[in-house]
C-alpha cells in the first residue's frame, strides 16, 4: 500500500449566520482526509466540504463513499479521475491531500503566489441581511480595502436590494468599486430580463446565476439579451463530463462561469471548465464554497496556477474570516 489515510469529521460555526436565498447557514461540516506517503513518511491534508441540498454528491453516506475511495487511491497509489468524477467535493479533498503529501508543503504550485511573490486580488463578500446590515457590511469591506464587492441578492426586498447597490453607485465610480452581484437562482423568469436591466443602470460588472439552474433555452435566451453580463455557478454543478461541459457552454454562451473546485469538479474538472470556456472566448474566475483554511488555500494556489502571474482579474477567495475556530495551517510549511 503506497499510503496510508484517515478521514476526520470537523463542525465549523460560522460567526454571523451566511444568508442566501436558497436559506441561512449557521454551520458548516466538512472531513478533512489524511493521506500518508509510505515511502517519505509525508503527511498531506485535503478538505472534502459537500454544501447541503447543493452539491452532486451531498449523499447520505458521504463519509462511507469517501472512505471507499480513498482506499483505492491509497492501494493504487495515484487517483483514477473518472472514478472520482461523481464526486467533486471528495476529488478535491483527495487531489488537494495527495498534492500536499507530495510537494511536502501547502504551497501546492510553484507560481509568483506560493512564493510570496505577488497577491491574489479578491472581492469582498456582502451576505444577505436586512439592508442595514448590509450597508455595514459593504462600508467595512471598503475599508479594509476591498475594490470590488461582491453582493448577495434574492432574498430581501427588491428595492431595498437596488437601494444597497444605488448608495455604492452614487458614492463611487466602476473604477474606484467594481461590483457584482449574485442571485442564486433567485430571480422568476417572467421577471429576470427587467430585474437585469434595472440593476445595469448602475454599472456592474457581472450577475451570477439570475434564475434557476436546468432552464437552458431561458438561460441562453437571457445570455443573449441582458444589458448585464452573466455568470454560470449552479448551472455548472452535476455537469462532470467534458462532452456534458461542452454542451452546455455551446448551449447557454454566457458570459462568465464562476468555478469552485468542490462543486465543479476538483481541480482537473475545474481546469477542464476553465479551458473549454477559453477554447469559446467566455471568462471565468475561481471561488470558494465555504471552504475552510485548508480548502481555501488549495483554491488560492490553484488560481495562481490557472491565472498567473500577474493576476489583477478579482478571485471569490474572501471568506476567510467566516468561522469562530478555523483550521490552522502549520505556517512552515
Amino acid at each position: 500500500m503506497r499510503y496510508r489515510y484517515t478521514i476526520e469529521q470537523h463542525t465549523l460555526k460560522f460567526r454571523q449566520p451566511a444568508g442566501t436565498s436558497r436559506g441561512v447557514y449557521t454551520e458548516r461540516r466538512i472531513w478533512l482526509v489524511k493521506f500518508e506517503d509510505t515511502l517519505t513518511g509525508r503527511v498531506g491534508v485535503g478538505e472534502c466540504a459537500p454544501l447541503p441540498n447543493l452539491s452532486c454528491d451531498d449523499l447520505p453516506n458521504y463519509e462511507a463513499v469517501l472512505n471507499s475511495l480513498c482506499d483505492k487511491v491509497a492501494h493504487l497509489g495515484r487517483t483514477d479521475f473518472e472514478d472520482l468524477r461523481p464526486y467533486p467535493s471528495m476529488t478535491f479533498g483527495i487531489e488537494t491531500a495527495l498534492l500536499h503529501a507530495q510537494r511536502g508543503t501547502y504551497r501546492l504550485f510553484d507560481t509568483p503566489y506560493s512564493r510570496g511573490e505577488e497577491q491574489i486580488p479578491i472581492n469582498g463578500l456582502i451576505w444577505m441581511g436586512t439592508l442595514d446590515e448590509m450597508r455595514k457590511r459593504v462600508e467595512e469591506k471598503i475599508r479594509e480595502g476591498s475594490r470590488c464587492i461582491k453582493i448577495k441578492i434574492g432574498a430581501i426586498n427588491w428595492d431595498d436590494e437596488l437601494s444597497l447597490i444605488k448608495s455604492i453607485r452614487e458614492r463611487y465610480t466602476e473604477k474606484e468599486i467594481e461590483i457584482r452581484v449574485d442571485a442564486n437562482g433567485a430571480f422568476k423568469t417572467n421577471e429576470a430580463i427587467e430585474k437585469l436591466e434595472r440593476l445595469a443602470k448602475y454599472n456592474l460588472h457581472s450577475i451570477e446565476q439570475p434564475i434557476e439552474k436546468g432552464n437552458w433555452n431561458e438561460m441562453a435566451r437571457l445570455c443573449r439579451t441582458s444589458p448585464l453580463p452573466i455568470a454560470l455557478d449552479e448551472e455548472l454543478i452535476g455537469i462532470n463530463q467534458p462532452q456534458e461541459k461542452a454542451q452546455l457552454l455551446d448551449a447557454i454562451r454566457p458570459q462568465y462561469i464562476v468555478i469552485k473546485p468542490s462543486l465543479h469538479g476538483g481541480m482537473q474538472g475545474s481546469r477542464e471548465w476553465i479551458e473549454l470556456a477559453r477554447e469559446r472566448k467566455i471568462g471565468s474566475w475561481l471561488t470558494s464554497a465555504l471552504e475552510s483554511n485548508v480548502g481555501l488555500n488549495a483554491i488560492a494556489n490553484l488560481a495562481a496556477d490557472i491565472y498567473g502571474p500577474n493576476i489583477t482579474f478579482p478571485q471569490g477567495l474572501g471568506t476567510g474570516k467566516l468561522f469562530v475556530e478555523n483550521i490552522k495551517l502549520n505556517e512552515n510549511e
